[in-house]
């Protein structure tokens, strides 16, 4: 069995081992994957192929008939054409819950950066400016407290729930929206949510109707002076729209972890926006979440190997 790996840097930059999936074939790592020829060379006659970000199209797929298993190094299997690969009798095996903490406390670290600039007063205080204030204090942004405020959350996974089980810690009040309402929590239908938030938090997967969810016209239907977090996907916003209404007063600001092109690119408006928080897609990033992640990889594996495939996203 041979067992490559297209895009293997982000998930292991060097902090963990590969080792692990040696014992169910023989393991070739790239660290990037830069084309679609590229991708075929690489694959050639691998069995199985495990893939982050690097795009997996019907051209790859079918150009690449040795291919039986399809394993995502992440949850999110928007890059890979399922349809296709149900059609060849590929599974293409998702990690559906590595990183839930971990991208639930990034959710509401962005909320905590935004309500009281713990950055910006650091580099003040290092700066000299509090040891030349007359006062005992000092703050030069307005202050948040989050008790007692509401937080909508869009897409009420396990993550979802997880910021919201943070965010009730924190004494909000949360309403959520998803496809599929689970047993526990205040659902309400989007508009609603819109209107009822102070936070709104996007924890639902990119697909072709969640596009740019977040758009000019529902942006209209929230809360003056609301607050933006996403830690999902880019493509869920309509990214000039939220540059737009944070120029405008509309969002009072907005903090993210993802960009529709990523690495984000020069001429994204966000980066020019006010009172925008953008981090570099680092959210699943620490090494206990990325740990479970390899090690769910590895049991994809070893169920397809037994013939019981797990975490298949196209059955």
């Amino acid at each position: 069995m041979k067992i490559t790996v297209l895009d293997g840097f982000a998930v292991n930059p060097g902090d963990l081992d590969w080792g692990i999936l040696e014992p169910y074939g023989q393991v070739t790592v790239y660290d990037r994957t830069e084309s679609q020829q590229q991708s075929i060379q690489r694959i050639g006659d691998s069995q199985i192929v495990l893939v982050n970000k690097t795009p997996l199209p019907a051209s790859v797929i079918e150009a690449c008939p040795s291919i039986r298993m399809i394993g995502m190094l992440a949850t999110g299997y928007n890059i890979v054409d399922v349809e296709c690969a149900r059609r060849h009798g590929i599974p293409v095996c998702n990690v559906p819950c590595y990183s839930t903490d971990s991208v639930a406390q990034f959710s509401i670290a962005l909320l905590l950066e935004i309500c009281h600039h713990i950055g910006r007063h650091d580099v003040l205080v290092h700066q000299g400016a509090w040891t030349s204030c007359q006062d005992f204090c000092l703050w030069t942004t307005p202050q948040i407290e989050l008790a007692g405020k509401t937080m909508g959350i869009i897409g009420y996974g396990r993550i979802g729930q997880k910021t919201a089980e943070i965010a009730r810690a924190l004494g909000m009040a949360v309403l959520a929206y998803s496809r599929t309402p689970k047993p526990e929590g205040t659902f309400v239908d989007l508009d609603t949510l819109l209107a009822q938030s102070d936070v709104i938090s996007l924890h639902c997967p990119l697909f072709p109707q969640t596009r740019e969810l977040i758009n000019r016209e529902r942006i209209a239907k929230m809360k003056d002076g609301a607050i933006l977090i996403n830690t999902a996907r880019g493509g869920l916003l309509e990214e000039q729209a939220v540059a737009d209404a944070l120029a405008e007063g509309k969002l009072r600001a907005v903090g993210l972890d993802v960009a529709t092109v990523e690495p984000i690119q020069k001429d994204n408006p966000l980066l020019s926006a006010p009172n925008c928080v953008i981090t570099p897609h680092m959210a699943w990033t620490p090494i206990e979440a990325r740990r479970r992640l390899l090690n769910t990889v590895k049991e994809n594996i070893r169920c397809f190997i037994q013939g019981c495939p797990q975490n298949v996203v196209n059955p």
